[in-house]
């Protein structure tokens, strides 16, 4: 019988990390090439219970990127969420996975009580109503995503971002990510090389920042005192840096756009229902 719980080498992350991240839960929403490699990666980590949301199927363009996916896959139109339970239960068997295969908000019940949540969503829009669950749950949210520009007549600029941000400090809006300009414009509108341009090796860049930050959030590995994390990925020169952008925010400074009776909590959630529903998990 294969010993899958030997975490000897990752035991720097500290001596009760395997039992954390054994115990927490997290939610991905949008399991396509960025959040099918951040699965794949918590499944190698540790991670006990996962809560995975897309409503679409494979489809071919997808192969070029979606971990786990196969040929087999697209000629049957499998979920998306199905490949990442298998990929997730083929690493960690005693992993618990909770699957909607719908949109996000038709499946809130799968955010409420996460740990953490992670976007791989596309467009400004989606992303700023996902951070608004996460701060109306009280959730820290990872967000990735990636865009590909065109910079002259046969050259493209390949760039991306993580951005974590944590409840009551900073939201992507007080750094400037989220501007009513953008907001403005329409979802899935990218540049001249058609709809959501993705390629492996970003998406696997950006979701490797993603999974860190995680790591850095919930074991005692690494001293984590950042108020949020940005950090800009230079594809074309294969470079990460914090981003410059947020300098002209305090960073102690409180969230003003999230907040008061109507922003934090849910008056209908039932904390009591929550832990027998994860006692039969």
């Amino acid at each position: 019988m294969t010993d899958d719980r030997d975490f000897s080498r990752q035991s720097f992350l500290g001596p009760y990390a395997e039992e954390l991240l054994a115990d927490v839960r997290v939610t991905i929403v949008g399991l396509g090439g960025g959040g099918s490699h951040i699965a794949q990666q918590l499944a190698h980590v540790g991670v006990g219970h996962f809560r995975l949301i897309d409503p679409d199927d494979i489809e071919a363009s997808n192969l070029n990127r979606l971990i786990g996916a196969t040929s087999a896959d697209v000629d049957k139109a499998t979920a998306k969420v199905d490949i990442a339970e298998r990929t997730i239960k083929g690493i960690r068997s005693w992993a618990s996975v909770k699957t909607a295969k719908a949109k996000w908000q038709e499946a809130d019940h799968l955010i409420r009580d996460t740990n953490v949540l992670f976007g791989c969503v596309d467009g400004y829009q989606q992303r700023d109503y996902l951070e608004t669950a996460a701060r109306r749950f009280g959730i820290p949210y990872i967000d990735i995503g990636m865009d590909v520009t065109k910079i002259g007549p046969e050259f493209y600029a390949v760039a991306g971002q993580m951005i974590m941000t944590l409840p009551g400090r900073p939201c992507m809006r007080c750094l400037g990510f989220l501007t009513p300009d953008n907001l403005a414009k329409e979802e899935n509108r990218y540049g001249d090389v058609g709809i959501n341009p993705q390629v492996v090796w970003t998406n696997g860049t950006l979701a490797s920042l993603a999974v860190g930050a995680f790591m850095k959030l919930v074991t005692p590995w690494f001293a984590n005192t950042e108020s949020f994390t940005w950090l800009e990925l230079d594809g074309n020169n294969q470079t990460v840096t914090a981003s410059e952008q947020p300098q002209y925010f305090p960073r102690e400074q409180q969230c003003p756009h999230h907040g008061g009776a109507d922003g934090l909590g849910d008056p209908f959630y039932d904390l009591r229902k929550t832990k027998e529903n994860d006692s039969r998990a």
